[in-house]
């Protein structure tokens, strides 16, 4: 079967194979923190990672080739061995403190420890459990290389477990029987199985904030044998489980702690100086989690899935607390960490709040089946290295003598060597003494003191006066000591200040440097960080300007193809312009030849009319110029003649009809004051009915100051009627003032105009007769004379039409 997964990547610090030894791995994670915690700082080791996926073997180790904390503890060891107190010297308390004990309360320690029946830890001569020799037996002696040598210091351990979110302690004497079954009140044994578990501890704050566990034991330990000893006894109490993915899976997270106590010597370098506030006591965790599982790949159920499920939800907190302490940092926000959901990161509070150095070791298990959970595990604790955990300010220096250890050593030496050459040591006196004694074996030796006769009175004076001699030399050798030792006291004291204040200048610098080299390393982080996010951007746009590109061929495609289509639809346009280019000539040159054919037959059919006039007249003069009959005819007969004549050459106008005149209509309401609106817009016609009203203001469009010196309104408007002609209409009406101190308009009636063509009437022929009936006066009108008309007013609403109009009617 070939699985295929996507690829991911994610940056670490650090990434070791899977061929790594312990010591390259002890030395890039674990040698700093030890560094650390000598030098009075706290550190915390995680090993995260999937069930199965190596945790335990990488803190703990195997045969002949150590883990971490076997490692951790030689290297502690190693550095602090020559400078130890003895036993029972510093003394913890119950409340996370530390006490100074003089020698004597440390001796009858010592005593009452010896004196109960307790199984003693192993000591240097003791013979090393073969059970974990192996893993002890490290070769690399690897130790700090600056250690303050004039501090004393004592290791204390203690080794505790996180089980279903309850803390127990892994060293506790307490017999545990799981065979042993609960019972109840009536002192018979329960019945539903259940055993009586270990008490569980509880976590407390102590006066610095620092989170500890109540009733811990905690052994003082002085060699890595005896350490690790204390170590591999509680882990034989630590719950395994064999699960469907590993043979001894951890079902609690367990926590070996290590304290270092350290305190100066006093001024004469010989006992711890018992002033609690200079004493250092910091901590190393090495904390073995449990492994993250899913239950239906464990087939987990009862036990084991409850304690699955509590393992899942305090790894989960775990990381909720990471991820809330990045916000925090990234965004500048301030929310409330969740550490007391779980007594995990409860108890380890103070690390994440900048109380010491944090690591983290991820175990990946290359196994394909755990992909999704590796997934998981490497974006955690990629998120997690991006929090930053402020480190804690040194503590200042205790203002004794720097190398005051070996000075005094080196005192003692060189004076045991002085009393050997002198005879031998003398035991049970004091420096000072020692010190005289030597300086009076330098005098003169005194005289014979012997008294052979009782009339000696030269022995006793000879020897008064060499006493008095050697009691003045001693005097002024005491005194001149004296003054010498004052003097080197104060040249050392002046020697002191100007080393400390040395060692303040060199660590002034040396904070100002690493503050520095801090700084450069932020700024390297933040532009790696930067970097790395504009190599991110940089592959988001180059795919992006990928997509872009492929969009711009298509669009440019999309662009030639509608191009084209273009190009044909004009191609097509010029040619369809061109066939109607063509169809206007064809039609104008049809339409020119119909217009010369009508004007032709116009033409014809005018010659033809002048000629019938021509021959009417032509009658008519030889009906004049015919010779009058010789009798007389009647008068009556005479005048017909005239008569008719005259009205054949001029016919007057209708009885009825007014005179022709060329001038303009005068409206029936010209005697108002009018406002004549007449848009630009408008067509002259010209005619005889023109409209025309005197006292009117005429204006192109309405305004408010025109219809203010006026009462009449009327507006002009000109459209098309249906044969095709203009048609000119008259919209009166009544100018009104409003409350508001405007005008408005009422329209009243609307007076037509219309103007018809002539053209399709024809003339009327006079008939041939020379003597016409009565009623052959209008016969011999023509039409050109009976075109002018009556104006025949009308009111709105009438059977003729909605206004005025001009109807042309024969007289």
């Amino acid at each position: 079967i070939v699985f295929s997964f996507p690829q991911t990547q994610y940056t670490f610090k650090e990434v070791f194979g899977t061929l790594v030894t312990q010591k390259a791995l002890f030395d890039v994670v674990a040698r700093p923190l030890v560094e650390d915690l000598i030098r009075g700082k706290n550190g915390l080791l995680f090993t995260y990672g999937v069930t199965g996926s190596g945790k335990t073997h990488t803190m703990t180790g195997s045969p002949g080739d150590g883990g971490l904390l076997p490692r951790c503890l030689d290297m502690i060891f190693n550095s602090i061995g020559p400078f130890q107190a003895k036993r029972f010297v510093f003394k913890l308390d119950d409340k996370n403190g530390v006490d100074v004990q003089c020698e004597v309360d440390a001796l009858l320690e010592r005593q009452k420890r010896d004196a109960m029946p307790i199984p003693k830890t192993p000591s240097g001569k003791r013979q090393i459990d073969p059970e974990f020799a192996d893993m002890i037996s490290v070769r690399d002696h690897c130790k700090v290389e600056e250690v303050e040598e004039d501090n004393v210091y004592s290791v204390f351990v203690s080794y505790i477990e996180i089980y279903n979110n309850y803390i127990y302690d892994l060293l506790e004497e307490i017999p545990f029987d799981p065979i042993k079954p609960k019972w109840n009140s009536c002192n018979t044994p329960v019945q539903n199985g259940d055993f009586i578990p270990p008490q569980s501890k509880v976590l407390r704050e102590d006066q610095n904030h620092n989170m500890y566990v109540i009733g811990c034991t905690e052994v003082e330990v002085k060699s890595t044998e005896e350490a690790f000893e204390v170590f591999w006894r509680g882990q034989k109490k630590r719950r395994i489980a064999n699960t469907q993915l590993n043979r001894e899976s951890s079902r609690s997270h367990s926590v070996f702690m290590i304290k270092l106590a350290q305190a100066p010597l006093d001024a004469d370098g010989d006992n711890v100086l018992q002033e609690r506030e200079q004493i250092t006591l910091s901590q190393l965790s090495l904390v073995d989690l449990a492994g993250s599982e899913r239950t239906n790949r464990t087939k987990a159920e009862g036990n084991r899935l409850r304690e699955a499920g509590n393992i899942n939800q305090s790894l989960m907190t775990l990381r909720t607390c990471i991820e809330v302490l990045r916000e925090n940092q990234m965004y500048g926000t301030n929310k409330m960490v969740p550490y007391r959901d779980s007594k995990l990161t409860h108890l380890f509070k103070n690390y994440f709040d900048g109380e010491g150095k944090v690591r983290m070791i991820v175990c990946v298990n290359p196994k394909a089946e755990d992909y999704e959970e590796s997934l998981q595990v490497m974006r955690f604790a990629e998120m997690t290295q991006e929090v930053e955990v402020a480190r804690p300010v040194d503590k200042p220096l205790c203002g004794l003598t720097p190398g005051r250890r070996f000075r005094n050593q080196a005192f003692k030496d060189e004076l045991s060597r002085k009393l050997e050459m002198r005879g031998g040591p003398i035991s049970g006196e004091t420096e000072e003494q020692s010190v005289t004694e030597m300086l009076l074996q330098n005098f003169p030796p005194l005289p014979s003191c012997e008294l052979l006769d009782v009339n000696d009175d030269q022995t006793l004076p000879r020897l008064i006066e060499v006493l008095e001699k050697r009691h003045r030399m001693r005097q002024m050798l005491s005194e001149e000591f004296t003054k010498n030792v004052l003097a080197f006291k104060t040249m050392l004291q002046e020697f002191d200040s100007s080393i400390v204040s040395k060692e303040n200048y060199a660590q002034g610098k040396l904070t100002e440097k690493e503050k520095m080299i801090t700084g450069q390393k932020m700024e390297i982080e933040r532009l790696e960080k930067k970097t790395k996010t504009l190599e991110y951007k940089i592959e988001i746009l180059e795919k992006t300007t990928t997509i872009y590109e492929e969009d711009k061929r298509n669009l440019q495609q999309e662009l030639e193809s509608k191009s084209q289509k273009l190009q044909r639809q004009a191609s097509d346009k010029r040619r369809l312009e061109a066939r109607l280019q063509g169809m206007v000539t064809e039609t104008t040159m049809k339409w020119e030849k119909e217009c010369e054919r009508r004007v032709a037959a116009k033409q014809l059919e005018m010659q033809n009319k002048l000629w019938v006039k021509d021959e009417k007249l032509k009658q008519l003069k030889a009906i004049v110029t015919e010779p009058k009959n010789e009798k007389p005819e009647r008068p009556s007969r005479e005048k017909d003649r005239e008569k008719a004549f005259q009205r054949s050459v001029s016919p007057p106008p209708a009885p009825n009809a007014p005179p022709v005149r060329l001038r303009h209509r005068r409206s029936r309401s010209a005697g108002e004051r009018w406002v004549d609106h007449k848009p630009p817009s408008n067509v002259p016609t010209e005619t005889v009915m023109q409209p025309h009203v005197s006292h009117a203001i005429t204006v192109a469009a309405a305004n408010e100051k025109a219809l203010a010196k006026c009462d009449k309104y009327m507006l002009t408007h000109q459209e098309l009627a249906s044969d095709g002609e203009i048609e000119t209409k008259l919209i009166k009406g009544d100018v009104y003032r409003t409350r508001g101190g405007g005008q408005a308009v009422q329209f009243t009636d609307i007076e037509t105009l219309k103007q018809e063509s002539p053209t399709g009437r024809k003339r009327r022929s006079s008939p041939s007769s020379p003597t016409p009936p009565e009623d052959a006066a209008e016969s011999e009108w023509t039409d050109v004379e009976t075109r002018c008309s009556v104006a025949v007013e009308m009111r709105a609403g009438s059977n003729l039409g909605p206004g005025y109009q001009h109807h042309a009617q024969p007289k």
